[in-house]
């Protein structure tokens, strides 16, 4: 029993660290497909902003930050678009990051189930 514990909790530190800081894409673009990924030590979100023009900006960026005036204020160059800001790592990229996100939640659960038994 004591075993079981001991090994429930080491699995479930290790866990608790890979959430610390978010990761997110990092470039500035016309093609809309990035690679280059960031550690974003003091931010909170990933932006995606897609300028008319037709340039798309990824980011780190503060989740209070994520508001259409103090963006414009941002990005002075831009003089419209849209965005999105998320917060689950590599979130502003393609919807297919999305399911790394969701394994590691399921995997998170089955640990803390199988502990719980």
């Amino acid at each position: 029993m004591k075993r079981s514990l001991g090994i429930c909790l080491l699995i479930c530190s290790a866990l608790i660290g890979l959430g610390s800081a978010i990761r997110c894409y990092s470039c500035k673009d016309y093609t809309g497909s990035c690679s280059k990924e960031r550690d974003c030590s003091y931010d909170d979100a990933c932006l995606t902003l897609y300028e008319r023009g037709g340039m798309t900006y990824r980011q780190c960026m503060k989740y209070s930050d994520c508001d259409y005036g103090r963006l414009g204020q941002m990005f002075p160059q831009v003089s419209s678009f849209t965005f999105k800001c998320c917060n689950s790592d590599l979130c502003n990229s393609a919807p297919s990051s999305a399911m790394s996100s969701l394994i590691g939640l399921l995997a998170s659960v089955l640990v803390m189930w199988w502990c719980l038994q």
